[in-house]
């Protein structure tokens, strides 16, 4: 007797659950279409504007990024999908900067963390949208970033002034009295670090006022010896 009716429990419990997936099926026969005919859909695709698909630079109107080749997302990058190369330029003022010169990303080995984007202090990066990064070989995943050319009709460097012969002079001469000094130093301390005694310092000359008090000092004690 229980065996049967465990079967028709069982039985209803199926039936229940064939309504529910019928209801589901109905539901969605009647819902509108959501699928994207990609890629003939190209021109009216809407992306979010979350989604992370490739890290670029930030250029303004001029063509200038904000990238100060810190490294701090190089170093921050776990899989070491960033590499930075830099170089040296010469600034106006005489002095020299470190500058980008090469920003290498992987697309392939990324993980889309964000650290890079996050942890810049320069607020020079950001992930777009551009999903369509499908190739046919692995090393086209690495991109250079800073791909755009150094904008035209920049200011060139000013030369470095010409110094006076006389400030030439004098910095040179400050220059020789200092090594002069140094080797002076140098050889007192090496002197002592020998065992050699170091040339006494001349004793001042008394002064007038100290010569009666010395010669006042043999008498006091010749009375006091009487």
């Amino acid at each position: 007797m229980g065996s049967i009716k465990d079967y028709f429990s069982s039985v209803g419990k199926g039936l229940k659950s064939l309504v529910q997936g019928m209801e589901v099926t109905g539901k969605e026969l009647v819902t509108p279409k959501v699928t994207e005919q990609y890629p003939e859909n190209r021109a009216t695709l809407e992306i979010a504007d979350r989604f992370r698909a490739e890290l670029t630079l930030k250029y303004d109107k001029e063509g200038h990024h904000k990238c100060i080749a810190c490294g701090i997302c190089q170093m921050n990058c776990p899989n070491g999908t960033i590499k930075l190369t830099t170089k040296m330029v010469d600034l106006p003022d005489g002095k020299k900067k470190r500058k980008l010169d090469k920003y290498y990303y992987d697309l392939g080995s990324c993980t889309f963390c964000m650290l890079c984007v996050t942890t810049c202090p320069q607020n020079a990066l950001e992930f777009t949208n551009d999903f369509e990064q499908a190739v046919f070989t692995r090393d086209k995943l690495v991109k250079t970033l800073n791909y755009r050319p150094e904008p035209a009709g920049e200011p060139a460097p000013a030369p470095r002034p010409a110094m006076d012969p006389e400030q030439l002079a004098k910095i040179k001469a400050e220059a020789l009295a200092k090594a002069a000094k140094i080797k002076a130093e140098r050889e007192a301390a090496a002197k002592a670090a020998a065992g050699t005694p170091a040339a006494e310092a001349p004793k001042p000359a008394a002064t007038e006022a100290q010569k009666p008090a010395a010669s006042e000092a043999p008498a006091a004690d010749g009375d006091a010896n009487a």
